[in-house]
């Protein structure tokens, strides 16, 4: 029944009749409310920049499939409907930024498991001076602006000045101009995002790894395990799920190789190397004004993401694993 209902039931115990009170489902979403009102209150910013900043310009996307003319807004521009996206995959460039952007991505996708493979090498340290030290100096880089990392690049591969031409000099080898050349663009990005991020990157494993039982461990010594045995058969479960999960937030951005890398290391020279999706976006929505364009192939994107999102999830649930839902 709605509302309030009744219900009498014989107690197994005083065999005396229980009267049980329904209230309704607004009363008790009330009362929770003004009980943990200050957990909500905490919650509300975030909800709100959520809404804001996230779902809020999610109407904008509609100009994908309209001739957006900034004079008339979103409204009353005219509709095109798949223009947009018949004109980007005809495209002959097309077929340049799909294959680099996948590329580096599945770059990226292969050394996904140093961070995890450090955080298990930190936790195996046993100095804890030393183990502060090596976090420090892991974690250190990913605070450093892109614009800085990509100007030490310059400067250490250098041809004329640079610490690793210098080295190729020394053992007899020609300079090479390294970011001036097409073949060393995807190497050099991938590696250096490796340096910058994998410590930070390692933290939640550590965290991981924190939080498995040392009775596991103080098992597995008395069993006479070894170190590696240990990492094998302890370290490795426990944080297994959280890896999981990482992977496929990770393949939820995919295709988001990073735009202000990509453009700050570009060039005439190794253009052919370094246009992937974001920095094609760029150039045609904001330098050529071409908005509805451009907002299509973000759309496209973004919907390549979700897709391997949801693929990935669905593999790792039938799969058993840990999984986002």
């Amino acid at each position: 029944m709605a509302g309030r209902a009744c219900c009498h039931t014989q107690s197994a115990i005083a065999a005396v009749p229980t009267t049980c009170v329904y209230e309704p489902r607004g009363n008790e979403m009330r009362r929770k409310l003004t009980r943990q009102y200050e957990l909500y209150v905490f919650l509300l910013p975030t909800l709100l920049y959520f809404a804001l900043f996230q779902y809020g310009p999610m109407y904008g996307i509609q100009i994908a499939f309209k001739n957006y003319q900034p004079v008339k807004g979103f409204l009353e521009s005219p509709w095109v409907g798949w223009s947009h996206f018949i004109r980007f995959f005809r495209s002959y460039q097309f077929e340049l930024v799909i294959k680099n952007t996948l590329v580096i991505g599945l770059y990226e996708l292969l050394l996904f498991p140093i961070p995890v493979a450090m955080a298990i090498l930190i936790n195996q340290l046993t100095s804890s001076k030393f183990k502060r030290f090596v976090q420090t100096v892991t974690y250190a880089p990913h605070f450093i602006s892109l614009v800085v990392v990509v100007g030490m690049l310059y400067i250490f591969l250098s041809p004329h000045t640079g610490l690793l031409n210098h080295v190729i000099v020394g053992f007899g080898g020609e300079p090479v101009f390294f970011l001036g050349s097409a073949e060393w663009f995807k190497p050099i990005f991938v590696l250096s995002s490796v340096w910058q991020n994998a410590g930070w990157g390692a933290i939640i494993y550590l965290a991981a790894l924190a939080g498995i039982h040392p009775e596991l461990h103080e098992a597995a010594v008395v069993d006479g395990a070894t170190k590696l045995q240990r990492i094998r058969h302890v370290d490795i479960p426990g944080i297994l799920p959280t890896v999981v999960i990482m992977l496929i937030l990770n393949m939820g951005q995919f295709m988001n190789v990073g735009f202000e890398k990509a453009f700050l290391m570009q060039n005439s020279l190794n253009a052919v190397s370094s246009e992937v999706i974001q920095t094609y976006v760029y150039k045609s929505g904001l330098q050529s004004a071409q908005y509805s364009y451009s907002a299509a192939i973000g759309f496209f994107n973004s919907l390549v993401n979700f897709v391997l999102l949801v693929i990935v999830n669905a593999i790792a649930r039938r799969t058993r694993q840990a999984s986002l839902w």
